[in-house]
């Protein structure tokens, strides 16, 4: 089972690989891994170490906080949360 802070790490993980246009061997290759490895921290099939947070954060140019940033903690993604709409009663009028 994977845990909800995994999952948002490994998001922000490939959403900042992306953007920076490398591949996950690219991203392998900086920190010492295979590619299959950095598929597995990016659907959170496997968790990350400090130390290979690290490697990941000096190869993709941000600081460690990029992959915590907004999280409540309880783990939840503030940006991901839904609001439930509140609903006016109306009233029939008559």
């Amino acid at each position: 089972m994977n845990d909800g802070v995994d999952v948002i790490v490994g998001r922000r993980l490939k959403a900042r690989r992306r953007l920076l246009g490398m591949t996950q061997q690219r991203v392998a290759d900086s920190c010492g891994v295979t590619f299959q490895q950095i598929q597995k921290y990016e659907c959170a099939a496997c968790r990350l170490s400090a130390h290979m947070l690290w490697k990941l954060a000096c190869a993709l140019d941000v600081e460690i906080s990029y992959f915590f940033t907004g999280l409540s903690r309880d783990g939840v993604d503030v940006g991901e949360r839904r609001t439930i709409p509140v609903v006016a009663s109306i009233s029939p009028g008559y």
